[in-house]
């Protein structure tokens, strides 16, 4: 069985690597960097939400934290974006221990309410900030292709295996905490907080850490997007709807397990997009549709999503 996955494992490789060889319709190159994207997002939520098991409706402060800094930092002091994404990550991780600290003391769906309220709020305060650009947004300007400036114009594959080089490591860093006794002491605060607290855990100490290496993975994915559609506004960067997304394709993937969040981006991102094709501006709800008859379906008969389903099919 080890042999068999370690095969399954490095057949994938080989197969991500060579896609830019393979896809060659530039529609094609877009939809695999959303769903590698949204994966690494989705993964980075499992972090905090399976894993330690505080349900977080508000990653896009997150996301757009890091879009933004990375921007702000490039447009005003010139800095390289690669600069940039180093302060994004710094400073989501700043603000998670900031709004962590205060919403931990909340439990269960008050926790999950409190995090949306902060969302908007940040939300309100960008949409009226104009050295962000306020509602109008920031236009990032464009530069010769180059790794060093982080635009690639010409052709799409450089974006394609920096944002599979994102994922990778996020998967590599899920694969870690599971392994490891932070994993442990996660999954105890998920199981039971008062009886973790009752051996010694520090629970609110390592819900934080939980929050940071969750903040940190979806600021990166944040200043991704910024250089990759060259364009910022509160709407696209910061809106409740990405927040729910990503929780969406973790739990209809699989909560709380190393490959669900990357089954559910490749099931459900692609079926948005297919939607949008095919009915354009009148099928704008059919995508959600959609998402609410998978989650009822993996609510009522698999609980563990489509990794449990695909577990339960290879242990047979």
């Amino acid at each position: 069985m080890r042999r068999a996955t370690v095969l399954l494992l490095a057949a994938l490789g080989v197969l991500a690597l060579a896609f830019p060889l393979v896809a060659q319709l530039p529609y094609h190159r877009d939809l695999v960097i959303k769903v590698l994207l949204f994966a690494m997002l989705a993964q980075a939520w499992n972090i905090l939400a399976g894993y330690c098991g505080q349900i977080s409706l508000g990653h896009a402060v997150f996301f757009g934290t890091g879009a933004y800094a990375s921007t702000v930092l490039q447009m005003q002091a010139g800095l390289s974006p690669w600069l940039g994404l180093g302060g994004g990550i710094l400073l989501a991780v700043l603000l998670s221990q900031v709004i962590g600290y205060p919403c931990f003391r909340l439990r269960g769906h008050y926790f999950a309410i409190a995090t949306i309220a902060v969302g908007e709020i940040v939300q309100t305060l960008a949409l009226n900030w104009e050295t962000i650009g306020a509602a109008r947004g920031l236009s990032l300007p464009i530069r010769p292709d180059s790794l060093a400036a982080f635009q690639f114009h010409r052709s799409k594959y450089p974006y394609y295996y920096i944002v599979l080089a994102f994922l990778l490591v996020c998967l590599a860093a899920s694969w870690w905490i599971e392994r490891s006794r932070l994993g442990y002491y996660f999954r105890a605060i998920r199981e039971d907080s008062e009886a973790a607290a009752s051996v010694g855990i520090p629970v609110t100490r390592y819900k934080l850490i939980a929050m940071a290496f969750s903040a940190a993975f979806v600021a990166a994915g944040g200043t991704f997007y910024a250089q990759y559609v060259l364009f910022l506004d509160p709407e696209s960067a910061m809106p409740l709807s990405l927040s729910i997304l990503i929780c969406l394709l973790a739990v209809v993937g699989g909560v709380g397990t190393l490959w669900g969040p990357l089954l559910g981006a490749a099931v459900l991102i692609p079926l948005s997009e297919l939607t949008r094709v095919q009915f354009g501006g009148t099928g704008r709800a059919v995508d959600l549709i959609i998402y609410g008859a998978l989650l009822t379906a993996v609510a009522v008969y698999q609980p563990a999503g489509l990794a449990g389903l695909l577990r339960r099919a290879w242990g047979r």
